[in-house]
């Protein structure tokens, strides 16, 4: 609770005040100097305090009170200016420590010594100063803290109205005590409700923000290392064919053509966010790729057993299996289940190969969950590779295993 605390909230909170909603740093110069007239206008109930100083002036008594109340206004102004971020609601402002800052506590001090010495100079009228001293206490402590403090000085007040000689019991002071207590905690607990609900605007445009990232992240990777690999696939076999057959080597290139046309429309579509995965499009695209790769492909005919809130997710799916087993696997057969609760890629490859799971296969696993569905990977023996992805509801879900092969 010392300098310590302090040093390690700046970064946080780079000034009292900072980025305030409805607070007085929120406006610039101009905003603070209004907020410090707003806060400072209701001094004027020191004026029975001013007026009984200024009817003693012929005396040292009341030159001195004069001079204390002066020295009471300004110091009050000073203190709600460094500490108008606990009064505004600001971003951490009253939750580190029992009070707000060391200096905010000397300022508060100050106050409370000269509320004291006001009140012994020039009698009842300058007990007025501890409505403000109890209103200061509520932005200098913790709210509890500071309506004890003001309870407190309610007691010691009522107290001295009957056992001071010269001064008679006026409620009026103990009541401006309390209705400005309750007001000014009205005031805090109403802008710092204010300043929570507009970091929680904040934090929620901040992370709808960070899912599109996401989403548009997935999308690319996903669009994109699936088409350059059967683009580079597809290259090598026109590079193999040019010398034994130039026409099937045309025909290659211009399917090459084709392949990165569509990639880039779907990147942009990715990018626009209107991308729109189908089954049976990718079930078509799984075919041409794992027959030119050279890998014998058990793919099924038609799309109908999956339910429609899967088929996308089966879709992407598919995307990323038949791209794995294509850059991974050195697998010679493809099998693809489709059924009610989902889907599974099968491939009789390598299987697991050691190492943190890949890009593709950590965004596939959020598609799933994103629709509570589950993925999971498996090996197969005596060599082989599983993936599916299946709806939560299956009874019969794939064995999961953390043996999930590793993306280049």
């Amino acid at each position: 609770m010392g300098g310590r605390e302090e040093r390690r909230a700046a970064p946080a909170q780079a000034r009292p005040g900072e980025g305030l909603v409805g607070g007085p740093e929120e406006n610039g110069p101009l905003g603070r100097v209004v907020g410090t007239f707003f806060a400072g206008i209701w001094l004027v109930f020191l004026s029975d305090a001013f007026t009984e100083a200024w009817r003693q002036r012929q005396n040292l008594r009341g030159d001195t009170g004069l001079i204390l109340l002066a020295l009471f206004v300004l110091l009050y102004l000073l203190h709600f200016t460094h500490l108008r971020a606990a009064v505004w609601g600001s971003r951490g402002s009253i939750a580190g420590s029992w009070y707000v800052t060391r200096i905010g506590l000397f300022y508060w001090a100050g106050l409370a010594l000269l509320a004291v010495l006001t009140t012994a100079t020039i009698g009842q009228e300058g007990a007025s100063t501890w409505v403000f001293l109890a209103v200061s206490g509520l932005w200098t402590f913790r709210l509890r803290i500071g309506w004890v403090i003001g309870g407190l000085l309610v007691g010691i007040y009522e107290f001295l109205t009957f056992h001071v000689d010269g001064w008679s019991h006026d409620a009026s002071i103990s009541m401006s005590m309390v209705l400005a207590m309750a007001a000014v905690t009205g005031g805090m607990i109403a802008s710092q409700r204010q300043r929570a609900l507009a970091e929680a605007r904040e934090e929620n445009a901040r992370l709808a923000v960070q899912d599109e990232r996401n989403r548009m992240a997935r999308d690319v990777h996903d669009i994109l290392g699936h088409s350059l690999t059967v683009i580079t696939v597809k290259a090598e076999l026109a590079a193999r064919l040019m010398e034994v057959s130039p026409e099937r080597a045309k025909v290659e290139v211009a399917d090459l053509e084709r392949l990165a046309r569509d990639a880039l429309a779907d990147v942009r579509q990715a990018v626009a966010g209107f991308r729109e995965m189908t089954l049976p499009a990718e079930l078509a695209r799984a075919r041409s790729s794992l027959a030119a790769a050279g890998i014998e492909a058990d793919l099924p005919t038609a799309a109908d057993a999956v339910p429609s809130h899967l088929r996308e997710l089966c879709a992407w799916t598919l995307r990323e299996g038949v791209t794995n087993v294509i850059r991974h696997s050195e697998a010679t057969t493809c099998r693809v289940t489709l059924d009610e609760r989902g889907i599974t890629i099968a491939d009789d490859g390598v299987g697991h190969q050691p190492g943190v799971p890949g890009t593709g296969l950590i965004g596939l696993q959020e598609r799933a969950e994103a629709v509570g569905a589950r993925m999971a990977t498996r090996t197969v023996p005596p060599h082989g590779f599983e993936l599916s992805v299946r709806s939560a509801q299956d009874p019969h879900p794939a064995a999961p295993d953390s043996h999930e092969r590793v993306e280049a």
